[in-house]
């Protein structure tokens, strides 16, 4: 009995408890209710409905955006060191100023194949393919702007030029003459040099600065061909 009794005082000889023992004895009073529900808060719920754009109308849609096109049309006017053709950018304002430029540029004759102007095709071609070329150029100098970015900045500023090409349009309405190429030839100039320093003005801060010269003479280049073209228009 003795060893019995020393065996069953051992620590290390006793049957190990039950891990959920105590839980038996605890009980649940019925004053504490156990049913609810989860709810979301208000504020959190209606910044997520007006952040979401899948409810608004497609008016709405459609006005956001213009204004927003538009917003970056005063920053090309008026150019200054801005992160906002970077931060939001879109190809809604290049498509349309290229959109318009090819077509202010077409030939107004009907067999347009032999008078040597422009097509819509080719100056389409010209825009995109000149501006993708710049953008690749920028990447291989270690640029730190996206593609679209490039595209974007290069697109927008062709507004100038675009407005240029509306001007000389006007300008030769009026009877050919040394004036009238004097005329059209300091618009163009002007102009020409509006989208260098508005377009250098949003991509300078993305080369390296040793690099800077490399990444702006193709975009000198670019705006340069689409001068000429402009300047040397003559409608049919």
């Amino acid at each position: 009995m003795a060893k019995a009794a020393e065996s069953s005082g051992d620590p290390g000889t006793t049957s190990p408890r039950p891990l959920f023992a105590g839980l038996s004895d605890i009980s649940i009073s019925q004053d504490i209710p156990v049913e609810g529900e989860i709810t979301i808060p208000m504020r959190s719920h209606i910044r997520e409905f007006d952040s979401s754009t899948l409810n608004e109308s497609v008016q709405n849609t459609i006005m956001r955006d213009l204004k927003a096109v538009g917003k970056k049309f005063m920053h090309v006017l008026y150019p200054r060191k801005s992160n906002t053709l970077l931060r939001d950018w879109d190809l809604w304002g290049p498509l349309i100023l290229c959109v318009t430029l090819a077509l202010m540029l077409q030939r107004s004759s009907i067999d347009s194949e032999k008078d040597g102007g422009p097509q819509f095709a080719e100056v389409f071609v010209i825009v995109w393919f000149g501006a993708v070329t710049i953008t690749l150029n920028s990447k291989l100098l270690g640029g730190n702007i996206s593609f679209f970015q490039s595209l974007c900045v290069l697109g927008y500023c062709i507004l100038p030029l675009t407005v240029a090409m509306l001007v000389c349009r006007l300008v030769l309405l009026a009877e050919p003459g040394p004036i009238n190429f004097m005329v059209r030839l300091f618009v163009v100039i002007v102009m020409f040099a509006w989208s260098i320093v508005a377009s250098t003005a949003f991509l300078a801060d993305s080369q390296p600065p040793n690099r800077k010269a490399l990444a702006i003479y193709p975009v000198f280049l670019f705006y340069f061909v689409i001068s000429w073209m402009i300047l040397t228009f003559t409608p049919q």
